[in-house]
Order: structure tokens, then sequence, then C-alpha cells
């Protein structure tokens, strides 16, 4: 009973706090939480280890890509005759936090920024938390064009990907050529080395 009557001093509604400290209560509740998101815009986003980038290295453009994975029904890789859906690209827009245009991504894989620089990126490793999506990826970039934003990026992470899994039947000897469209989302991060 003592506890409770000792902390219920030590912490009064803020109706009864004076206009004063209102306002400064107000202001630090409000620089806690600017800290706490910028902390966690800029921060590289929890993933494991295996599809970080190396350090040394800063997250310059971040985009959510809505989009269409496009497969192909081909032979499979590896040489044998069994056909099977083959990825031929991606085609998606990638948006900003307030739903701008900031890049397309096609096959390559590339992105393009809306500044005309592109990325190509190759991949290095994956992981599957979601097996009813396609993996999060960790890329090295593997050629740039143009000047601007993607000029210098040298890792791309997909990550939180919602959908665009080949589909499990359909690919025959009667749809060989054919191709299938499979919508999905992402979020895709870009890194350049620190300067």
């Amino acid at each position: 009973m003592c506890e409770v009557d000792a902390m219920r001093s030590r912490f009064r509604p803020v109706a009864t706090l004076s206009p004063r400290r209102r306002l400064s209560a107000f202001c630090g509740l409000v620089f806690i939480a600017l800290f706490v998101n910028g902390a966690t815009a800029q921060g590289r986003p929890a993933v494991p280890d295996s599809i970080n980038p190396p350090e040394g290295q800063q997250l310059v453009l971040r985009g959510h890509a809505s989009g269409d994975q496009v497969y192909t029904c081909q032979a499979a890789a590896g040489g044998n005759s069994q056909l099977a859906w083959v990825l031929s690209g991606p085609e998606a827009k990638l948006t900003d936090d307030a739903g701008k245009e900031i890049a397309t991504h096609f096959a390559g894989p590339t992105w393009q920024s809306t500044d005309g620089s592109q990325v190509k990126g190759k991949m290095v490793s994956q992981s599957i938390p979601d097996p009813s999506s396609i993996p999060w990826l960790l890329l090295t970039a593997v050629d740039h064009t143009g000047s601007g934003v993607m000029s210098n990026v040298s890792s791309i992470q997909r990550l939180n990907t919602k959908g665009g899994k080949a589909p499990a039947m359909g690919c025959d000897v009667q749809h060989q050529g054919q191709k299938t469209r499979v919508s999905y989302t992402a979020n895709y991060y870009f890194y350049s080395p620190v300067k």
C-alpha cells in the first residue's frame, strides 16, 4: 500500500501540471517520437545476417514496389527437358512514402531512377520468411548507367515481399513459350559506400 501511494505522489495526471510543464512534456514527447522515427527511417531494417549489406554502406534510397513478376513456360535450367515457369523478369514501379514514383524495376534485374541513373544487380543471398511469397534478397551492384542516385549504389535489398511466386501448375507442352504475370509488392533498399 505504501509503494502505491509513493508512486501516485511521483506521477501526477497531465491535467494537474502547470501549462509550462505540460508544454515541456509535450515537446519532450514530440522530440522522442521524431528521434525514434528518424533513427528507424535512416537505419538498416532488421533482417537475417545473410541478407545484410556489408559494413561501410549507408542507406541512400528506399522504395515501395508494386508490379508483376513475369514468368515464361520453358525448359527448366540444368539441361533437363522438364518444363517449368522460369522468371523472365520483374515489371514494377517504386514509390516513396508519399506515393511519388521514384524508379522502375525491370529485367536484369535493373532499377532505373526517375533521374535516369540505373543499377543492375546480381543476387548474393536470399531468405524465405514467407514460403507463399518470393524470397527476400541481398544483391550486389554489377553495372551502372547514367549519373544520379543509382550511380553509386553498391548493394540492394528486396524485403517484405508479398506474392510474386511462379505458379505451381499450368506449364506443359500446350503452354510452352507462354508468359504469365504474378502480382507482387516489396520494399527495396539501396545502399552506397559511406563517404
